[in-house]
Formats: C-alpha cells, structure tokens, sequence
C-alpha cells in the first residue's frame, strides 16, 4: 500500500500518510478489539516516566548532533503541512497507529527486537518515498533517517517489553516532539 500510493506524493502527501496510518491503525484496532493485542492496563507512573526518559535519551542526541540535517529531513517529509497538522500527526495519529499494530499486535507474541526491525522497515517505506528524489542530493539525511529509524523502532518495542504498552506510546510522541516537531518549528 505505501508504494501503490507514492503518486500522491509530492501534492497529497498528507493525504497518503493519512490513508498509510489509518489503516495501520484499523488492524491494531481490530486486533485489540477481536484478537489478543495487548492492551494498556494499570500503568505505573514510573513506567510511564521511563518511556518519556527513553525518548529524551534517543532524541537528545541525534537533535543534537543532525539539528541541520533534521531540519532538512522534517522539510522534506512534512514541509507542506501547517504547524497544527504537523503536530496532530506527530502526537496522535502516527503513534496511535503505531503502536497500536506493531507494539500491541506484533509484539504480542514475537521478539521486541523483530518488531523493531519490521516497524522500522515500514517506517523507511512510509518516508523514504516522499524524498526519494532527494536522496542522491541529500544522502547524509537519507543515512540519518534510516539510522534513527531502526534505532527509534527498536527501542520502542524494548520500551514496550519493558514497561509496558503506554511507555512505548509516551516514548514514540516525545521523539516525534524532539526529532521531528521542534526542527519543524525552526523552518
């Protein structure tokens, strides 16, 4: 589905990610409602803390030392969205889709680490697209992405082994707010 709507990249990307995460979400719901996802108990406020603690330490960093290159990435993967839109994605819809079907279906029953890995590669086919053009002018942010793709991924689903369903979603939004948000609002 992520490559059979690549043509409406680059007018509606907005549109495709909306599609791409609804229907992500559509089958973690599914399989919360009628399956065996996991589902978000009675969390603790330490594990909750620990997701938000998890998400500084992976975006700190890479804020950090790639604030240009993100900055170059955020404009080209969501430069067309306003401030609002931007920001309703990146703390609502594409965490809740997410984790929704990777952190509580998935993970389920399979390794934190596979997860992961095949949320990462989901990642680099929902993006990668949108600045496929870009990428022989852009290969350092093409190098960034994908690097802190899979290691975003991965943590999440350690997160979520760790402390649970709520801390990977918590982690998930603040490295969206750091990594992505915040080189948005310096554009």
């Amino acid at each position: 589905m992520t490559i059979g709507l690549t043509p409406l990249i680059p007018n509606n990307t907005d549109m495709r990610y909306t599609l791409l995460w609804t229907v992500l979400a559509g089958f973690g719901v599914m399989a919360w409602l009628l399956g065996n996802a996991t589902r978000i108990g009675q969390e603790t406020p330490e594990n909750l803390g620990w997701g938000v603690v998890f998400g500084i330490i992976i975006g700190a960093p890479f804020l950090a030392f790639g604030g240009t290159t993100l900055t170059t990435a955020v404009r080209l993967l969501f430069g067309s969205m306003s401030t609002g839109t931007a920001l309703a994605y990146l703390v609502f819809v594409m965490p809740a889709a997410e984790s929704l079907f990777f952190r509580s279906t998935l993970q389920a029953n399979r390794p934190f680490w596979l997860v992961g890995l095949a949320s990462s590669l989901w990642s680099v086919l929902v993006f990668f697209p949108v600045f496929w053009s870009d990428i022989g002018r852009y290969p350092a942010v093409a190098l960034v992405i994908g690097a802190a793709l899979l290691l975003m991924n991965i943590i999440y689903s350690y997160v979520c082994r760790r402390n649970g369903l709520a801390a990977a979603w918590l982690c998930q939004i603040v490295v969206n707010l750091v990594l992505i948000f915040l080189p948005f609002l310096s554009q």
